[in-house]
């Protein structure tokens, strides 16, 4: 059970700036134990309503709305919600449709870059995020609250910088309310008090964090141009833009030639084996050669033995986490788990277990690499590690990350409510075969995209890092 600390136990006079609210959560979360240390620092502290500009004072949130979905481009924005704001790569949005996201009533929800994101319901509410340059143009939805900072008062960066670290962590989510359902309203989060470091320090931690922001829009971009510079080499420029709901449903076809293999309809749907003829009208070999002296398969099922990270855990990655910008499972002992846990660098994987949802990552697939080879990953995840030279795991994520290759895999699923990819079908996938340099060129593009990502990483935890030194330094304790 949780208690409140004996050395700082919640004050009566707390209630009242409280709201008169009883409950504990603030107190056990440490907000007013953070707000008492900001409280103690020997520079000026700003409430962040007056360091905001813009719709409703510069902190907002939508109303409710009827959301129209649409998938042309051409007459759509992308769409971010309060758990698409986490996600590191963007590609696979909702789109809403443009005339709506464009009307008098919704216009204020266009996301600008420098914006913090905050979600402020359900189970990611009090998460936040920073609006890169690749997401100008986005929308946000009613789950997502918006605060713009006046640049003439406050650097974006920096703001964002404090609201994401450990002080603004308990002193944002110290705000929300509800059991079954929380919630946190912009009036919960406009009182809090930002320190202000002076412009030197302040600009530092700015420029780190918008370094951040750039890395990671062009991991984006990277990943982006490799599937497109792959299919297009492979002469199925055509796939890219795939438009899979403009081709109508599958209703009433037959399909002869059945076996044992399965007899399942979605197995056989036709805009899905559409898109396998026209991959076998290329040069390719299939999934299961490929990985015939690799892997293609799920992980091992194990017992979860929860440790601390100070004494040799490891973060262990799911399905929800494994597409975030950073990730937040669960940490655990390595020593009580089997070494399948980790995987070795370019394996490709794939989220296998879930259900088909339009918006769920079942089929998404990531690269290990880099950083994340540190991670232990569940067994929900379908490895795929190429037993050939001729095919590096960037040239195949470049591949299976692909809106057509979703669809295939998708078009494989077995089970009931929770959906696997059947074995078999799975092997039998058409890989294009191109020249070396076309491969290694493609590879080249992942595997910088990924550095790339990696480094905003290190960029996001230096402006952290420089924060936190602000305020021990002013302050007057330690860091613990």
């Amino acid at each position: 059970m949780k208690i409140a600390e004996r050395g700082n136990p919640a004050m009566r006079s707390w209630l009242g700036r409280q709201g008169l609210k009883l409950v504990a959560k603030p107190y056990l979360s440490g907000a007013f134990a953070t707000q008492q240390l900001l409280e103690r620092l020997t520079v000026e502290k700003a409430p962040l309503r007056e360091l905001t500009a813009g719709y409703g004072g510069g902190i907002n949130s939508g109303p409710l709305f009827r959301r129209v979905y649409v998938t042309a481009p051409e007459h759509s924005v992308p769409f971010v919600g309060s758990k698409d704001m986490l996600v590191a790569d963007l590609s696979s949005l909702p789109r809403l449709k443009k005339a709506d996201a464009e009307s008098s009533g919704l216009h204020y929800l266009e996301l600008q870059p420098g914006m913090t994101m905050i979600s402020r319901s359900g189970f990611n509410a009090g998460r936040r995020a920073y609006v890169r340059p690749d997401m100008g143009g986005f929308w946000s939805s009613e789950d997502v609250i918006k605060v713009t900072p006046d640049q003439s008062r406050i650097k974006p960066g920096y703001l964002y910088t404090f609201l994401w670290s450990r002080f603004g962590e308990v002193l944002v989510r110290g705000g929300v309310y509800g059991s079954a359902i929380r919630h946190i309203a912009p009036d919960h989060i406009e009182q809090i008090r930002v320190p202000r470091f002076g412009e030197a320090v302040e600009k530092e931690i700015h420029e780190l964090m918008e370094e951040a922001a750039t890395l990671r829009a062009a991991f984006q971009s990277g990943v982006t141009e490799a599937t497109r510079d792959l299919f297009e080499t492979a002469g199925l420029g055509d796939l890219l833009d795939l438009r899979w709901h403009e081709q109508g449903r599958d209703l009433g076809f037959a399909q002869r030639g059945l076996n044992t293999t399965t007899l399942r309809a979605l197995n056989f749907q036709p805009r899905a084996r559409k898109i396998l003829r026209r991959l076998d009208e290329v040069e390719h070999v299939t999934l299961g050669e490929v990985c015939e002296r690799g892997r293609l398969g799920s992980g091992v099922r194990f017992k979860r033995v929860d440790a601390d990270p100070d004494h040799g855990a490891v973060r262990l990655i799911g399905q929800r986490q494994a597409f975030w910008q950073r990730p937040e499972g669960r940490w655990i002992t390595p020593h009580q788990a089997p070494s399948g846990i980790f995987a070795s660098d370019e394996t490709v994987m794939i989220a296998a277990q879930g259900t088909l949802g339009e918006n769920e990552v079942f089929c998404r697939s990531f690269l290990v690499t880099g950083s994340w080879l540190d991670h232990a990953y569940s067994q929900h995840f379908l490895r795929v590690i190429s037993g050939d030279s001729r095919f590096p795991g960037a040239y195949l994520f470049a591949f299976l990350r692909s809106e057509p290759l979703f669809r295939v895999l998708r078009s494989m699923s077995v089970g009931g409510k929770q959906q696997d990819i059947h074995e078999e079908l799975r092997t039998t996938i058409p890989v294009p075969v191109l020249k070396k340099a076309d491969v290694d060129r493609i590879a080249k593009t992942v595997r910088e995209a990924y550095r790339r990502r990696d480094e905003g990483d290190r960029r996001e935890d230096q402006a952290l890092a420089k924060l936190e030194e602000a305020v021990v330094r002013h302050a007057g304790v330690g860091s613990g």
